[in-house]
């Protein structure tokens, strides 16, 4: 389970160090994450460990892809999806057209999602974090929390 902010630097050659604190799980998880594209925020790329990721793959290919939505669902996440494994120095190194899409530079923020990291650039995660959930946004499931 991943929790928790990490501001992360990307180097030239587009690698970026796993955080020391999750290296392990990451090692236990089978040493391989997926990269792949959030389908939903711009700014944003989705790094999941192998296992897991071959669950969501399966789940969204099940999914007729009659329907465009389905379909884009299908090509950002699937089609675009890349394994990388981590080097010695548990660094692993993002494709560029995967930096490009996402508008990841030197600064970006990983976060910890439960299943997965969410790697963002630093300016969209700055723009998600002020972001200020209005009334329409809150849906009957959040009413119940006790945060």
């Amino acid at each position: 389970m991943f929790q928790g902010e990490t501001a992360i630097t990307i180097d030239d050659k587009g690698r970026l160090a796993i955080p020391t604190a999750v290296r392990d799980v990451v090692a236990r998880a089978g040493n391989r994450l997926v990269v792949t594209y959030n389908p939903y925020e711009t700014g944003c790329l989705w790094l999941y460990p192998e296992a897991a990721w071959e669950t969501v793959r399966d789940q969204v290919m099940a999914m007729p892809n009659v329907k465009k939505v389905v379909r884009n669902l299908q090509l950002k996440l699937v089609g675009s999806a890349t394994i990388v494994e981590p080097d010695g120095n548990g660094r692993v190194t993002l494709p560029a057209s995967h930096r490009h899409a996402a508008g990841l530079e030197k600064k970006a923020v990983l976060l910890g999602m439960g299943g997965k990291f969410e790697l963002w650039s630093e300016q969209a995660h700055l723009a998600q974090i002020r972001q200020t959930i209005g009334e329409d946004e809150i849906s009957e499931d959040m009413l119940d929390l006790r945060l």
